[in-house]
């Protein structure tokens, strides 16, 4: 049998098989199965489909252990190692009478589990190496953690092994982790122990062509380009889930692949034995000769950015002050209108907007950003939550924002729906406020004009405030250049403030809340996520009346915002109970120290 790599640098291109899980669940009655335990109770069903993707003109099959690798990181690995012998087995059974390649097939290892990505990856490679098997695919990936590692255990293991590693990216060339698929791309490819490097699942094969059109592929060196699209794009028939793209016009574009570059090709998601077989008629018909890379399509000018007066000022080392107005419960905004102008007029430098706060409905942040800049010139920070936005959503929401020239964000998780209202709202949460920032920030290079200037939270009340600035860490690496602290109302909260300073390279603006009443300060100290009040502030608030309670709020945040300047770049206002009033107050009160 032809080595590996000769096959693909001299026979290419390579043709795999398709989707083994796809076809499996539209057998009768196989619907909600997991098809990696038909190894074990019906192996002659997973024999069938890959003889038939052998017979359709495949030369390559993966074995049939794509989530494998989840039972392995989440502690069943006896279950892990059953599965992956047996698949072995019957993909060896099957390939060998043709001369057809068998790799191992891995799937994306799931995140926070007992192992971690690398380490599940290197005891499943561990595993195929026990059963002889020598090629490896890792597959569908949304990051590249543990792909080096890898790549070395196995150039330690096996020096002969080939591994694949394939990224799963969006029409607009993200993964659903908030990577750039050409970062991704650029990375991969210059691992010496990477065979080759490339793409599958998610998108279909026009959009995959598309991109590979864009991608720069002399950065691969002697490495081969590997490109196994979708079928097409999913729709649902009556409770089924189906893929359209005709076996015809899947074939047609996977010689286009090829012609663009691509030396391995195959079908992901929906891609039957009869696509496999028109591929392999429409490959077979091209001229033999090496596929030559599309020239890189020149990017687009992108034009001058426009002015972002909030980073300007925080760039240019002068302290700006934000202050953060609650959006109305109903549809009535005149009194939200009112406040945003006269804080905006007492020299607020911007106007923070919560994101449904406390996972409660209200006046969505976005929509009145863009209303106080359009309608105010106010400069405002909305907060984006990554509570119920997929990513889609998400840049769509943030390409309005920037056409309504609001280039601020603040990104939080955010909170969770309250119990009581789960039987009837559910929280959706696609990734965390880290992987938001990393993909706005992939966007800042590609997409927007003017990049936006993206600031995370920070819980300076945490009692483990060593995870909070880990976590503070993370987001800068992923894009954040600025943080808005919890209120500091405690000597722990302000010994946490000098520590962040000393620790991280944003800027900080720092929370300032004017707590109203002693019942109010007992109410946030015991009900509301990351507030932490001193009892010796709250015992100050003991019967005092509103007319005196406010002004020792306004004592209260001039004197801990003096104390907390040499901390910071600026402060980050709260207004309590949509006292704007209040707010002036404290507004005239810095002005004057």
């Amino acid at each position: 049998m032809t080595d590996i790599r000769t096959f693909v640098k001299e026979n290419g291109p390579l043709l795999f098989d398709g989707a083994m899980g796809t076809c499996f669940a539209a057998l009768p009655g196989r619907a909600e199965q997991r098809c990696e335990l038909a190894n074990l109770t019906d192996p002659g069903e997973i024999a069938n489909l890959h003889r038939a993707y052998l017979d359709a003109g495949c030369r390559a099959i993966k074995t049939n252990t794509f989530t494998a690798g989840v039972d392995l990181a989440q502690g069943r690995g006896e279950l892990a190692a059953q599965i992956i012998a047996a698949a072995c087995r019957v993909a060896r059974d099957c390939a060998e009478p043709c001369g057809a390649y068998v790799f191992a097939d891995l799937g994306p290892a799931p995140e926070g589990a007992e192992l971690s990505r690398g380490e599940a990856y290197c005891r499943q490679a561990d595993l195929f190496l026990a059963q002889g098997v020598r090629c490896f695919l890792l597959e569908t990936q949304p990051t590249d953690a543990g792909a080096a590692q890898l790549a070395e255990h196995l150039k330690e293991r096996c020096p002969d092994a080939y591994l694949i590693v394939s990224f799963a990216v969006a029409f607009d060339g993200a993964t659903r982790e908030g990577f750039s698929g050409e970062a991704l791309f650029r990375r991969t490819a210059a691992l010496q122990s990477v065979d080759a490097v490339g793409f599958n699942c998610v998108s279909g094969p026009h959009h995959l062509l598309e991109y590979i059109r864009g991608l720069d592929l002399t950065i691969l060196g002697d490495k081969a380009l590997s490109v196994m699209p979708n079928a097409g794009y999913p729709t649902v028939l009556g409770r089924r889930t189906a893929y359209q793209g005709t076996p015809d016009y899947f074939g047609g574009k996977l010689a286009q692949i090829a012609q663009a570059g691509a030396a391995i090709v195959g079908g992901c998601c929906g891609t039957t034995p009869e696509h496999i077989a028109h591929a392999a008629r429409a490959l077979a018909a091209l001229p033999r000769t090496a596929p030559v890379p599309s020239p890189v399509r020149a990017q687009p000018v992108r034009p001058n950015p426009r002015v972002n007066t909030l980073a300007d000022k925080l760039d240019a080392g002068r302290r700006v002050i934000a202050v953060e107005l609650d959006p109305p419960a109903d549809d009535d905004i005149t009194f939200f209108l009112d406040g945003v102008r006269t804080l905006h007029t007492a020299g607020a430098d911007a106007i923070t907007i919560a994101d449904c706060p406390i996972g409660r409905p209200r006046a969505d942040s976005s929509l009145l950003a863009c209303k106080i800049k359009r309608e105010l010139g106010a400069e405002p920070l909305p907060h984006l939550t990554c509570r119920d936005r997929n990513l889609n959503a998400t840049k769509a929401l943030l390409l309005g924002l920037s056409m309504e020239e609001v280039h601020n964000v603040l990104l939080v998780t955010g909170d969770p729906i309250p119990s009581q209202d789960r039987d009837a709202v559910k929280s959706v949460y696609n990734f965390n406020s880290r992987k938001l920032a990393r993909y706005v920030s992939g966007l800042n290079g590609t997409v927007f004009r003017t990049p936006f200037r993206i600031f995370g939270a920070l819980n300076v009340n945490a009692a483990n405030f060593g995870v909070q600035l880990r976590l503070a860490l993370e987001k800068e690496d992923n894009g954040v250049s600025g943080f808005l602290t919890q209120p500091v109302l405690s000597q722990e909260a302000l010994d946490n403030l000098k520590l962040a300073r000393e620790t991280l390279k944003g800027k900080i603006l720092g929370g300032i809340y004017p707590v109203v009443s002693h019942k109010n300060a007992c109410f946030l100290n015991n009900e509301i996520a990351g507030m932490a009040i001193s009892p010796e502030i709250i015992a100050l608030y003991e019967g005092k009346d509103r007319e005196a309670a406010e002004e020792l709020a306004v004592r209260i945040s001039a004197r801990i915002a003096q104390e907390i300047t040499p901390y910071t770049d600026g402060l980050y206002l709260m207004t309590p109970f949509r006292r704007v009033a209040l707010m002036l107050r404290i507004l005239e009160r810095l002005n004057q120290s």
